[in-house]
């Protein structure tokens, strides 16, 4: 659709991948590598960011990381691996204190995870659902600064933006927000989360955080470099997602910044061809 009618090399930023899946979405919204690859191909998307799904009460993705990695093999993805963290996204008294206190457990990653992932020639940026995964200390923060590759950022009513500018803007590594689930972030969060772009120029937003058509239109106006398309397949299908964006009121450069142009500045992976 978008290759063939529009003429877009379109990347998509957020996708998640099942490499256990062996169907395609279904009720359970599971996609694997074969049938991912088909649903792409069918949309029109040249390229995927892909990672593994979050999992409550379980913070150990190395096997879900590598499990990523080899599904990207021969296909058109670009893995990012799952981050988690010690520290509580709360930005209450008590979280504070808990956060002075906190130390890493096995599972969490360490600076170390951070180096070996980016120098490993196997990811190219990362992905931190703080909700769930918690938020990585000044160890790995520092880690991230060092490496410089993007990280995907899932924000909500429970991460807010203010924390997210805390703990993981003003570095040197480009910060994509996103959001959890099919809707987009809550009036109030996506309203902070453009009025963060003006402040952090390696802040960059997915189109699905604000897929209310008024406030994506306001923010391609206002920040037309900053912001990339993301689906978040399967649990939107790219096609609608796709559709969000071709329908907008705006020129045609902004929607070739949104599907393409944008995101060749993250990273060298999204310059090759599919």
């Amino acid at each position: 659709m978008l290759g063939l009618e529009h003429d877009f090399r379109a990347v998509d930023v957020h996708v998640r991948l099942d490499p256990g899946a062996d169907g395609t979405g279904g009720e359970r919204r599971r996609y694997g590598p074969d049938a991912l690859e088909r649903e792409m191909h069918q949309a029109g998307i040249a390229r995927a960011v892909v990672f593994p799904p979050s999992v409550e009460g379980e913070r150990d993705y190395l096997a879900a990381n590598n499990a990523v990695a080899r599904g990207c093999v021969d296909r058109p993805f670009v893995p990012f691996a799952r981050l988690s963290g010690a520290r509580d996204v709360d930005g209450g008294p008590g979280a504070r204190l808990r956060n002075l206190a906190a130390g890493r457990e096995d599972y969490h990653t360490t600076p170390e995870d951070i180096e070996q992932y980016a120098h490993g020639d196997r990811f190219e940026g990362f992905v931190l659902d703080p909700a769930v995964d918690g938020l990585p200390d000044d160890a790995v923060v520092d880690a991230l600064n060092d490496v410089g590759c993007p990280v995907l950022v899932r924000a909500g009513r429970s991460v807010p933006v203010r924390a997210v500018r805390r703990h993981l803007l003003g570095g040197s590594f480009p910060v994509v927000l996103t959001r959890s689930g099919a809707r987009p972030l809550p009036e109030t969060t996506a309203a902070a989360a453009v009025e963060a772009l003006a402040d952090h120029e390696r802040l960059h937003l997915d189109s699905g955080c604000l897929r209310r058509r008024a406030v994506l239109e306001r923010t391609l106006r206002e920040h037309p470099d900053r912001v990339l398309f993301g689906s978040g397949a399967p649990t939107v299908h790219p096609n609608v997602a796709a559709m969000e964006v071709l329908t907008l009121d705006v020129p045609e450069d902004a929607m070739r910044r949104v599907f393409e142009r944008n995101v060749t500045r993250l990273a060298a992976a999204f310059d090759g061809d599919a």
